[in-house]
């Protein structure tokens, strides 16, 4: 079965040329042909006759063929391709249109194609097109990877990545971004950037807190157990954030939409002074066990049983320990359950709540106590201080230089932890020291390479170092391992980079995906506004800012970014004075 603009050439002149195709497609026109035959009738025929055609022209595309519902089109450039696929859907999401019922999804390609002497268009260029406007939203635009490097440089769009997508009857998976709205369908496989067909996918669902077991401690668990997954390369694991996400989804649906392979799932529970984990690894295709089994610790014995667990699961589903990479470094795990339980208490708490982060600096304080050589009970307490020193107006970098002592015991103590290398490689950058910064993410990165929050951290690095697109190429390959990884500050961060690229527009749009509000989001929010000439918009950012700081100062606050380039900076103040801060 192909799809409706999927044809063969007959028998003419044929001819090839490289260009732009755009297939778009009424939403819901059965039904609503069904409900309203005439009417359904009378204003898809003026939007495919009267009103689309003038945008092509208007752009220098022309109509290939109608369909009744749809039009395939073609143009010479890509980014006018795109311009006039955003304008139709500007103009059909009107609310002043007369027929605000029709909504159209689009695709678009750009590739070589075949030509007939009727000037119709065949070939896998056109085949795409067609597969991305049957994955697109309503609404909604589905462009190909060719597209997006023809035109990023050209426009200033909020292109969003969305993965590799496996579209029918194409052989090969197809890089997909989108604009205005994601994709529908089923959503890349999870490790689509390393994953072959051989390598397996798996989630851990959230550990279940039974018989007076804090949930904190389950949350915390599960993740320090997806956090060593990932260090072996041959095995495609879902982030901690995607494993929250997902954690009432049922099975079927995780095979159908995420490709996913195996499942575990458990449940902690304390006995007296001692802790029961039972856990069962599932296959997901068949929904049948592969193992169930429980296992029983004293307080420091849990971390051995962190350890059995992992290599089992890895035993099973690879078959292949050693090569999978099992001779790696570990980090070192603290001296008793109570520490642990200290971290995973202020892990726990809100980050961005001024009380609950000096809370959470209490308990790290704690786990210091109960163990002072906890690496990362030391790390957690450099990043709060940090914090504190960045939201701090004053001059002084007292807490800065706090935070950097410790930061630097933390990976004397624990230097295969992560955690601890990107604590302390985040406190360089603010201290301008780029290049051990960067050998610390490196080395963080090299342990656990297929952690999407690893790969983002490069993003982080990239962003402040002065190279925009390279930190976009980390942050895009973030969600190429895991489609669902979104932590708090990732929209934030990706929009930062679109500011310092020049790119106001996309990045006002990223910086409004945050889940969270904080002054520097705001900040940014207000610097983008005025970079774009949005004055109001500008000035009620602005206000935000000053209503959550009202210390706030433009040359403090920039001077605490960690820019490399003096250029970044200059803008940045620039734009937030623009903006009506005070300097």
């Amino acid at each position: 079965m192909t799809p409706k603009h999927e044809l063969t050439a007959n028998n003419g002149t044929l001819k090839r040329r490289l260009t732009a195709i755009v297939v778009a497609d009424v939403v819901g026109y059965s039904q609503q042909m069904a409900e309203d035959e005439e009417g359904t009738f009378t204003r898809v025929r003026a939007l495919m006759h009267d009103e689309v055609p003038g945008y092509l022209h208007r752009h220098d595309g022309r109509v290939v063929k109608n369909t009744g519902d749809g039009v395939v089109a073609e143009f010479p450039s890509a980014i006018e391709a795109v311009r006039c696929g955003v304008a139709i859907q500007a103009h059909l999401a009107n609310p002043e249109r007369s027929s605000p019922s029709l909504l159209l999804r689009m695709g678009i390609n750009f590739g070589d194609i075949i030509v007939d002497g009727d000037g119709d268009v065949f070939g896998d260029g056109v085949n795409v097109a067609a597969r991305l406007e049957q994955i697109a939203a309503p609404g909604g635009i589905c462009l190909s990877a060719k597209v997006h490097e023809e035109v990023r440089g050209g426009l200033q769009l909020p292109f969003e990545y969305c993965g590799e997508f496996q579209l029918k009857n194409i052989p090969r998976p197809v890089a997909v971004y989108s604009l205005i709205h994601r994709p529908e369908g089923p959503s890349p496989r999870i490790g689509a950037e390393t994953s072959g067909s051989n390598t397996p996918s798996i989630l851990v669902r959230p550990f279940v807190s039974t018989g007076g077991v804090e949930p904190y401690f389950s949350e915390g668990f599960t993740e320090d157990v997806i956090t060593e997954l990932t260090r072996f390369t041959q095995l495609s694991v879902a982030s901690y954030h995607t494993s929250l996400r997902l954690k009432d989804v049922e099975l079927p649906k995780l095979v159908s939409d995420i490709g996913l392979d195996f499942e575990l799932s458990g449940r902690i529970r304390r006995m007296g002074k001692r802790i029961r984990l039972s856990c069962e690894l599932v296959d997901a295709t068949s929904g049948g066990d592969v193992w169930a089994e429980y296992y029983d610790s004293d307080d420091q014995d849990i971390f051995d049983v962190q350890d059995e667990l992992v290599r089992k699961i890895v035993g099973t589903v690879i078959g292949r320990l050693k090569a999978a990479g099992a001779e790696k470094a570990r980090r070192k795990p603290p001296a008793n359950l109570a520490a642990y339980e200290c971290v995973l208490r202020g892990n726990a708490l809100p980050l961005g709540d001024l009380a609950s982060e000096a809370e959470a600096r209490q308990w790290y304080q704690r786990a210091i106590d109960l163990d002072p050589t906890y690496g990362r009970a030391y790390a957690k307490l450099a990043h709060y201080k940090q914090l504190e020193w960045f939201r701090d107006m004053g001059s002084s970098d007292a807490l800065l230089d706090e935070a950097h002592a410790i930061a630097k015991k933390a990976v004397a103590l624990s230097a295969n932890d992560p955690v601890c290398l990107n604590i302390l490689g985040w406190v360089l950058l603010h201290l301008r020291d780029f290049d051990v910064a960067a050998q610390l993410y490196a080395r963080a990165l090299s342990l656990n390479p297929n952690d999407p929050e690893q790969v983002s951290y490069l993003g982080t690095l990239y962003t402040f170092g002065g190279e925009p697109d390279r930190a976009m190429q980390w942050f895009e390959r973030a969600q190429v391992l895991d489609p669902l990884y979104e932590p708090s500050w990732y929209w934030p961060f990706r929009g930062i980079v679109h500011f310092i690229a020049g790119r106001p527009e996309p990045a006002l749009v990223a910086l409004s995906r945050s889940s969270t509000m904080p002054t520097w989001v705001s900040a940014y929010m207000a610097a983008s506004s005025s970079a774009l000439g949005r004055d109001s918009d500008a000035k009620l950012y602005a206000a935000r800012v000053l209503a959550g700081t009202p210390s706030f100062s433009c040359s403090r606050f920039v001077a605490k970014e960690p820019y490399r380039l003096e250029e970044d900076r200059a803008t940045l103040f620039k734009a937030l004075l623009a903006a009506g801060l005070p300097n």
